[in-house]
């Protein structure tokens, strides 16, 4: 192996306590290449500043032409001396096949047993990363909740479930030779007696569960995370940023279970301060100390290939200039958000404005997409319904609240509206984030935002913050 002086060696640093690595001036490659070789290839060391360094880079390992044969490696071969067969063959008949960016990153941190904060774009595969780490770990002879995820909302917790059961199912060419794993979904508005039975009978081996139902149980005593082996929280941001679930989740991740005894996964594609955020998590104890935050374009916060559009009007002509909108777009599949309605409004007896959106676009647009709605003052089982109809395939346009804006995934949107401007950046983002969720799909999608003249500026300080350009349409 050549040897470097220390001199050669350039130091990328991170916020404390996470050691500082370093690269070789001559083979300066990016940064993310290191994290996707990180664990894959043998070769690679990393070099901790308050250790003595054990050995130093290979240049082999960093050899011209090595980002690409890394770049190519399947999703097998990354995982496959960790992830059982079976789930692997699973996994390539349903279609996963190559890797994503953040897969590609994540997945050596993840199987080697390393805390993980996950921070990519929406629809960028994070949720199928972690479904992979949790089958790396657990034991199907073991009757015990091994992996617990938690979600935010039901509909977000409806979809990691599915996932994580179509994963388990035995692929077509395969008689039934391995003990199914069992995956309970512990969301609001569940029949939590049934789970109660469930869980005192034979424990599932992975929970999905929004912090509330969670933690009803816990305090219950119905269900115990002595046994948890990998704890997720899917939003993190979201959840922290919550009043009604932070003070639960807290409990979760120091109280009723120790980051010692765990590996800990925190996903999101908005992660706020992420830095200060990489800290708490060690000073918290949430994580342990040697926690890998992995940023995946942490310039691009959005896809490149998404189109941002804006229209001023008055906001008596809002939604004639919706229905114009979608008359020029044509959309294959739409989603229209609008903002929820406030307590006051809802006091004074006035209807949503979700409710009168779909009522005008009921009686005024002469398409053949069908018109649906999703919000949260809606009950479990009509949510529920909506989804269900826009998966089913087909054109629609569902009207939404933000509810619709975190994790849900509808891989055939072509076109976002937002009706109302969003609060925050954040939002911004997330509601773009429910299109463009095919990775290698080169299909042309558009966020387009009606806003009133004095909107105008807010919308701006959206485009420095998330780094994008919006165009503005005339009608």
């Amino acid at each position: 192996m050549d040897a470097f002086s220390p001199a050669q060696l350039l130091p990328i640093s991170f916020e404390k306590p996470t050691p500082t690595c370093f690269l070789s001036h001559s083979q300066n490659h990016t940064f993310n290449f290191f994290f996707s070789t990180y664990h894959v290839n043998p070769g690679l060391r990393f070099i901790s500043k308050f250790r003595t360094p054990q050995s130093l880079l290979n240049t082999s390992s960093l050899a011209p032409g090595a980002v690409d044969k890394i770049g190519s490696h399947a999703l097998r071969e990354i995982c496959e001396a960790h992830v059982p067969r079976h789930i692997l063959d699973r996994m390539e008949e349903i279609g996963y096949v190559m890797p994503t960016d953040v897969q590609r990153q994540a997945l050596p941190s993840l199987l080697s047993g390393r805390d993980c904060i996950l921070h990519a774009q929406t629809g960028s595969g994070k949720t199928l990363a972690y479904v992979l780490l949790i089958y790396s770990v657990i034991d199907a002879a073991k009757s015990a909740v091994q992996a617990l995820v938690v979600v935010p909302t039901r509909e977000l917790g409806m979809q990691v479930a599915k996932v994580a059961r179509m994963l388990a199912a035995s692929p077509t060419e395969v008689e039934k030779e391995h003990k199914s794993y069992t995956v309970m979904a512990l969301l609001d508005g569940g029949t939590l007696r049934r789970h109660k039975s469930w869980l005192k009978a034979e424990p599932p081996m992975i929970v999905v569960a929004t912090v509330g139902s969670l933690c009803h149980i816990i305090e219950r005593q119905f269900l115990k995370l002595e046994t948890v082996r990998v704890l997720v929280v899917d939003e993190v941001d979201f959840i922290f940023n919550s009043s009604k679930q932070v003070s639960s989740l807290r409990k979760l991740l120091t109280l009723y279970s120790s980051c010692n005894n765990r590996q800990t996964v925190f996903a999101s594609a908005s992660i706020p301060q992420h830095r200060r955020f990489l800290h708490d998590c060690v000073q918290q104890k949430w994580t342990k100390s040697d926690v890998v935050h992995i940023h995946v374009s942490p310039v691009e916060p959005m896809p490149s290939r998404l189109h941002h559009r804006f229209v001023v009007c008055h906001r008596n002509k809002k939604q004639q200039t919706l229905l114009s909108l979608i008359q020029s777009d044509a959309p294959e599949s739409g989603i229209i958000f609008a903002s929820e309605q406030s307590k006051r409004s809802k006091q004074a007896g006035n209807a949503p404005s979700t409710s009168l959106l779909v009522d005008f676009l009921k009686t005024s647009y002469q398409g053949s997409l069908d018109i649906l709605l999703l919000e949260e003052d809606m009950n479990f089982n009509s949510r529920a319904v909506s989804l269900l109809e826009a998966r089913k395939g087909g054109g629609y346009l569902l009207v939404a609240t933000d509810i619709a804006s975190r994790g849900v995934d509808l891989p055939e949107m072509s076109h976002i509206y937002n009706f109302d401007l969003p609060k925050t950046a954040i939002d911004y983002l997330h509601r773009a984030g429910r299109t463009c969720r095919k990775p290698f799909s080169d299909m042309k999608c558009t966020v387009t935002t009606i806003i009133v003249p004095e909107e105008r500026f807010v919308l701006q300080k959206y485009e420095n913050e998330l780094m994008f350009n919006c165009e503005e349409l005339t009608l």
